[in-house]
């Protein structure tokens, strides 16, 4: 599926109806942009399945208790939110 946008002097596109079909996205609805490499993949904010989740917060693999949790959430925040 190719699709095209234009982008406004704001910095604002439309999203072609098939793509916020294929997203189930509508008025109000938030989108989240990711690199990928030279690519940037837009999902709808949320739409991560458990082993996505698992797998950004526990890289390295199993947790050992609580307090791997909260370490795991707090390092996955700092590092997405980073200014850099």
């Amino acid at each position: 599926m190719a699709s095209a946008s234009k982008v406004t002097a704001q910095g604002q596109i439309s999203v072609p109806a098939e793509v916020r079909k294929k997203l189930g996205v509508g008025p109000g609805s938030v989108l989240e942009w990711h690199e990928q490499g030279d690519q940037v993949v837009v999902r709808r904010a949320g739409r991560f399945s458990s082993e996505d989740v698992h797998r950004a917060l526990f890289p390295k693999g199993p947790v050992k208790g609580p307090a791997d949790v909260k370490a795991a959430i707090r390092t996955y925040i700092r590092k997405r939110h980073a200014r850099g």
